[in-house]
């Protein structure tokens, strides 16, 4: 109950998204161009932010990114697999399997900051910082190859793994920045969340999931069971200190991007059953992100 209470704030203000958007003046056109400035603007500017603003301990950075790295990588492969599941469609598996294991950053953040304070969101933004750039690149793959699109070009424009790469850089070189540029980003960073979170909420739906509904079943396994289950196992079987155990856990439980429809919609892929998945996988999490962390502390 603890940890429904502590989620609890933030799913709400998706429920927000989803009532101003369905019931208000404030529709779906202008949450789209809200989308637009989240995912260009204010939400890579919190990743560089974040991950300049705390620094990285080798050690702990390997252990933690290599974890969080394996767990990218079994939904890579087990999403990539579900194209010879029989019946599949080409585009919609190319659409759809970013899904698997791509997630919310906006909710893994804001999370976190309730989970562990603030060395919680430090490990949440290193664990971001370093899945994103994988995440993206394994996203834009199946995209690229089915549309034509050049993959090299895909991953350079992405804002996200500019963003994340540009931090880790920035890090690493010891760069800090005077008080008002600090407080102005950190400013810019801070809308992220909420509008993110909200913008969420107005892009819920799901009629796009009759397309075919066994392969939204599976990608939808992949992201709330399967990896959930491999990052505890991953974690465990690295001897994770507790809390970076907590981050992985709930970094690997979290919904997916809401970023993967647009993603899909810019790069010619099937927008309706990713939006659907995306509906789902929105309001899964609010459920299964809760009792994982349960079977976390379970663990040990």
């Amino acid at each position: 109950m603890r940890d429904v209470l502590l989620l609890l704030p933030d799913f709400l203000l998706i429920v927000v998204g989803f009532l101003v958007c369905r019931y208000t003046v404030l529709n779906r056109p202008i949450w789209e161009s809200t989308e637009k400035l989240v995912y260009h603007l204010l939400f890579p500017v919190l990743l560089f932010d974040s991950i300049v603003r705390n620094p990285l301990d080798p050690a702990e950075a390997a252990a933690l990114g290599g974890a969080g790295l394996a767990t990218v990588t079994v939904g890579i492969v087990l999403a990539y697999g579900l194209k010879y599941w029989r019946g599949a469609d080409p585009l919609l598996h190319a659409s759809g399997a970013q899904v698997a294991f791509r997630f919310n950053s906006y909710i893994a953040l804001a999370m976190a900051e309730r989970l562990g304070g603030a060395a919680g969101v430090a490990q949440m933004a290193l664990l971001v910082a370093v899945c994103v750039p994988l995440c993206n690149a394994g996203a834009v793959l199946p995209l690229a190859r089915h549309g034509g699109h050049h993959l090299g070009r895909e991953l350079l424009r992405n804002p996200l793994i500019v963003s994340t790469l540009a931090g880790l850089l920035a890090n690493l070189a010891g760069l800090t920045f005077p008080e008002p540029v600090g407080t102005t980003m950190q400013r810019i960073g801070q809308a992220a969340l909420p509008l993110g979170l909200m913008a969420v909420g107005a892009g819920l739906q799901l009629g796009g999931l009759k397309a075919s509904p066994s392969l939204a079943a599976a990608l939808l396994a992949l992201r709330h069971a399967v990896l959930p289950a491999s990052a505890l196992a991953i974690g465990l079987a690295m001897a994770l200190p507790a809390l970076q155990l907590t981050m992985l856990v709930a970094f690997a439980a979290m919904p997916t991007a809401s970023s993967c429809y647009v993603l899909a919609a810019r790069m010619g892929g099937n927008g309706p059953f990713v939006a659907g998945l995306v509906t789902v996988s929105t309001l899964l999490g609010m459920l299964t992100l809760p009792a994982w962390i349960a079977v976390r502390l379970w663990a040990g």
